[in-house]
């Protein structure tokens, strides 16, 4: 019978991590590991507020899975089943999940992609690197620090008020740069969102690859008239969790950043994953602030990406675990402490 245990970590960020909706200089996330048969494994969960998630609550809800015969569980299956009477949020579930396949990988002598049936993850995996909302005046500063041109493509994160300003600099230290701007929803019609377009395009060195969930979820009439009108591709994130509809989020988008923590697990980010793509989407890997024990999970699964965003560990100052490394812009696995 396996033994699971938590451990809380508050971790302190490299700087203050700004997106539209909030700012925070540390992050509360929760470690789940699970030993038995000489083996274990450990799941992350990083609890985010816009899915009404909280340290709190999945603490809260994983001693009712304790109560509820959590120790009995040695399969997916059973987890299925007693997660079916006693839900959990998405990033516990992602945790639960993530640190069972570990487990039941190792007991089986396999790498966790493989005995998940995906391809193997490339050695290296290059990722995009992201910039919190910021002073325009401080972005050169800011590039230069964290050594930002390393990395093929940089996520830019804006608001309606500073976008243009945080993206005019960027172009400036680093022209022609490939450029994912993300607005979580920070827009709040199409025509706003056209015409950031617009002033961006003329913003001398700026090429933005991509636009990220510029609009709220539930704005689905909105998004279907910007799709055909938009100079740039399209990537949904809050508009796909765990589940989706992909008939209605082709006519919205033209790709999904697909994250295990708001997927709630690994089967049903692989689901996510190959629907985006079969849909004729971009399928993208993404994550939140997350130590590398998430990330490490997430390179598990890489090879079904075309596009990575998995730099949530390099947002943590003193990282704890070791579990990816990085160089040149590029991750890889490593045997890392996962104390």
């Amino acid at each position: 019978m396996p033994t699971w245990t938590l451990t809380t970590r508050q971790l302190h960020l490299n700087y203050v991590w700004k997106i539209s909706r909030n700012a925070t200089a540390t992050k509360t996330n929760l470690l789940l590991r699970v030993a038995g048969q000489g083996h274990q494994g450990i799941g992350e969960a990083a609890p985010n507020v816009r899915y009404g998630e909280s340290p709190e609550l999945l603490a809260q809800q994983l001693a009712a899975l304790q109560a509820n015969g959590l120790a009995d569980v040695t399969s997916l299956a059973a987890l299925d089943t007693l997660l079916a009477v006693q839900p959990a949020a998405q990033a516990l579930r992602f945790a639960l999940e993530s640190a069972l396949v570990q487990w039941l990988a190792a007991c089986a002598g396999q790498p966790v992609w493989q005995w998940l049936g995906v391809p193997a993850p490339a050695r290296r995996v290059p990722t995009a690197f992201s910039l919190p909302i910021m002073e325009p005046g401080e972005v050169a500063g800011f590039l230069r620090q964290q050594n930002a041109a390393r990395f093929e493509l940089l996520k830019i994160k804006v608001n309606q008020a500073e976008g243009l300003g945080l993206l005019a600099e960027v172009a400036l230290a680093l022209p022609n740069h490939s450029l994912l701007v993300d607005g979580n929803e920070a827009w709040t019609d199409a025509d706003a969102v056209l015409q950031f377009l617009e002033q961006a395009g003329a913003l001398p060195g700026l090429r933005m690859r991509f636009l990220e969930q510029p609009l709220p979820a539930d704005q689905a009439e909105d998004y279907r008239y910007l799709r055909p009108r938009s100079a740039v591709p399209l990537l949904a994130d809050e508009s796909v969790t765990d589940t989706a509809d992909f008939a209605a989020i082709a006519q919205q988008f033209h790709g999904v950043n697909v994250k295990l923590m708001k997927a709630g697990g690994f089967r049903r980010g692989i689901d996510l994953l190959r629907q985006t793509r079969a849909h004729g989407l971009t399928p993208m890997l993404g994550c939140m602030v997350e130590t590398s024990v998430g990330i490490a999970a997430a390179l598990h699964i890489s090879a079904l990406a075309e596009v990575h965003d998995l730099d949530g560990f390099l947002i943590v100052k003193d990282e704890p675990f070791g579990l990816v490394g990085e160089e040149a812009g590029q991750l890889c696995l490593q045997e890392g402490k996962a104390e």
